[in-house]
């Protein structure tokens, strides 16, 4: 009677303890060799792909998906968005879309280390949004949704010696609660911020931690897919030409972008425009007028994102979008605030051998350039293609020779005015 009591009491904890230890011990895991897996997952935009390292490190490991990282513009589909391009016309590359809105240059750092095996020697596209950089940076509540506990051990694992990047990151990290609340974490970064790599006892938890969560990768990031934008993409592809051809997938993107801009004075998609502005553009008129994008952490966090990239011999173009002109001129953002911006991010690239820019910063008020107010649209998407399609291009195989300089990685540079840099 006893036995059969203290079964009813404890039976049912045992039985789950021993089901999730057959789960987290057993073989079992997503198949992340599967084309059809990788194909959904790659334009998932998904965290969970994000945060682990299985799918999307086998995307790239292929050598058929080239990563484009940024935020949100890259899920805004139309027919000339690069991955409609790509399918279409049948490119010897697909994109790997790594960007969510807060995904900026310290979420996408961790990303770019945790795949730096598989990306290591190979090409990536970067979009680089003006409004990431504002004056205090990475906004508490994007870099909470994104954060990735993986990654972080995944870095924490590989130090050998601490650098000034890595001093940096520690740093950075510990700004923010999400990361204090780990006491392990905490405790590891604080001494990797003091120059002072993990101790024996630290790098044991840590590979405990991170086993365990690279375990949940391979068990659980191929169910949490969900949705794609497969469906929009293979839908946008039909608007366009069967053969390449210039001037008619201008004509598409011209006839797209007027058709769906026509509810409103500023040129932005009448969707987002009804959602998002119309009930409160009164509001918005000349509410930019005290913004800014030339200084502030995000400079310095851009910067670890160029280390990454050269210590991995990385070949990157980088997109610099405009902003809609027709907003900057409705909220008043100052017109010095872009180009200081993008004055400023070119002499960061050039300086350290990032030659390969497609700066669009000057083409906000070209029609149908951007679908809403930040984010590039219908013409704008094909003006990135003119430098993708070539960069991406097998035949081309330019060497990049980086000169890293951690002086951008300083309070300094964050702070400087962008005029004394020159163009």
């Amino acid at each position: 009677m006893m036995k059969k009591r203290l079964f009813t009491a404890f039976g049912p904890l045992l039985c789950a303890v021993l089901l999730i230890g057959g789960l987290f011990l057993g073989p079992w895991k997503i198949n992340s060799h599967d084309p059809k897996v990788i194909a959904q997952a790659a334009t998932a935009m998904n965290d969970a792909v994000f945060r682990g390292d299985r799918i999307k490190n086998e995307a790239i490991k292929t050598g058929e998906y080239v990563p484009f990282f940024g935020s949100s513009e890259l899920n805004r589909v139309s027919a000339t968005h690069p991955s409609v391009l790509a399918q279409k016309y049948q490119r010897s590359y697909t994109p790997f879309l790594i960007g969510a809105p807060g995904t900026q240059s310290l979420t996408q750092y961790g990303i770019i280390h945790s795949m730096a095996k598989e990306l290591g020697g190979k090409k990536a596209v970067f979009v680089v949004s003006p409004q990431w950089f504002v004056p205090k940076g990475l906004k508490e509540d994007y870099f909470n949704h994104h954060y990735s506990e993986q990654h972080v051990y995944d870095w924490l694992a590989s130090l050998k010696k601490v650098s000034e990047a890595d001093q940096y990151y520690a740093q950075r990290l510990l700004d923010f609660a999400k990361v204090r609340e780990n006491d392990l974490t905490e405790q590891v970064l604080n001494e990797v911020k003091s120059g002072k790599v993990p101790t024996d006892w630290q790098k044991k938890q840590i590979d405990l931690q991170r086993n365990i969560l690279k375990r949940e990768d391979e068990l659980f990031s191929g169910f949490s897919i969900g949705h794609n934008l497969n469906a929009k993409i293979a839908a946008a592809a039909k608007k366009l030409p069967s053969t390449y051809d210039l001037p008619q997938i201008e004509q598409v993107a011209d006839n797209e972008g007027k058709a769906e801009t026509d509810n409103n004075f500023l040129g932005i998609k009448n969707s987002f425009y009804r959602k998002n502005l119309a009930s409160r553009l009164e509001k918005m008129k000349d509410s930019q007028k005290k913004w800014d994008y030339r200084f502030g952490p995000e400079y310095s966090d851009f910067q670890l994102v160029l280390n990454e990239f050269a210590r991995n011999n990385v070949d990157v173009l980088f997109v610099i979008p405009p902003i809609n002109q027709k907003w900057m001129d409705y909220t008043g953002l100052p017109k010095q605030v872009l180009t200081g911006f993008v004055q400023k991010i070119r002499y960061q690239l050039k300086s350290q051998g990032f030659t390969n820019i497609a700066d669009l910063s000057a083409k906000g008020d070209q029609p149908y350039f951007m679908e809403d107010t930040i984010h590039l649209g219908w013409c704008g998407w094909l003006a990135a293609d003119k430098f993708i399609q070539p960069f991406l291009d097998p035949a081309r195989k330019e060497k990049p020779l980086y000169d890293i300089n951690n002086y951008f990685l300083s309070e300094k540079w964050q702070q400087e005015t962008p005029e004394i840099q020159g163009k």
